[in-house]
């Protein structure tokens, strides 16, 4: 079984798991088990090993693909320098960063991170399959999500999205070690991602636990309480003077005024006449 798992893997154009090889074998009636399939891949692993071969069977984006060794690899990059994908901008690492630790994040949460304007950025990431459509927000207007793909994870070479380095560990690197290529713009635009990641809505909440969206809805509901309350006092205090002007109406009534009870100083005198 070992030699036909090694060749399903090698004729695989994509990774390959442990089940999909299971479904192979057992469509020619050969009885295995997916812990079988991991051991005879180890064993496998170990012969390449030791027979100092160029070549081993890696375990990436949840399935096993054949890969040159990592010694070898500033050869083959050589061979490939000329038709090798057009490299990704300082900009768009950034946002496609923010998006592998955020996600699932929405355009907007991009941007307030970021500062500035992300729509042709993430149409770039979009159309080179590193990044994808996740779903919609349960906030206003329900803006799109985006998260990462199997081949964000082919190119950095993880197997899942667990590999990626926790940022306590990248932000300790920074601080102690000075990186070719890494400037200080670069670090605190890590340490403000870091920081305000409380913010948005990839599980992590913020101190009042609540996403960014909620946040707003929230402020708008206590600014709309606070009209509410304000017309309420207004309406109370209408409603005080309407009854002290009906009390006084009434009480002019009970005892009318001069004009109506006394005669006034004309109408004496012609009496007196």
């Amino acid at each position: 079984m070992k030699n036909i798992v090694a060749s399903i893997i090698f004729a695989s154009q994509e990774e390959i798991s442990t089940k999909q090889i299971k479904e192979i074998l057992d469509s020619f009636k050969i009885e295995s088990k997916v812990a079988e399939i991991e051991e005879v891949i180890a064993a496998l692993n170990l012969e390449y090993l030791n027979a100092d071969s160029a070549f081993e069977i890696i375990k990436i984006a949840g399935g096993y693909q054949y890969a040159t060794r990592k010694k070898f690899a500033h050869f083959v990059g050589k061979l490939y320098t000329e038709t090798q994908r057009k490299k990704l901008s300082p900009s768009a690492i950034e946002t496609l960063s923010i998006i592998a630790y955020k996600q699932p994040i929405t355009r907007s949460d991009i941007e307030f991170i970021r500062g500035v304007n992300v729509d042709y950025i993430v149409n770039s990431l979009l159309e080179r399959d590193l990044i994808t459509i996740k779903g919609r927000a349960g906030g206003p207007g329900r803006p799109i999500l985006y998260g990462t793909t199997n081949n964000f994870l082919k190119v950095l070479g993880l197997n899942s999205l667990e590999d990626l380095p926790r940022l306590r560990e990248i932000n300790e690197i920074l601080k102690n070690e000075k990186i070719d290529g890494i400037t200080e713009a670069d670090i605190d635009l890590f340490n403000s991602v870091n920081t305000e990641s409380n913010l948005f809505s990839t599980g992590t909440a913020n101190p009042a636990g609540a996403t960014l969206y909620e946040t707003e809805n929230v402020k708008s509901a206590e600014t709309e309480d606070g009209i509410s309350e304000n017309s309420d006092t207004e309406k109370e205090e209408s409603e005080n003077t309407e009854n002290e002007v009906i009390e006084n109406n009434e009480i002019e009534n009970e005892n009318p005024d001069d004009d109506g009870g006394k005669k006034s100083n004309e109408e004496v005198k012609e009496d007196g006449k």
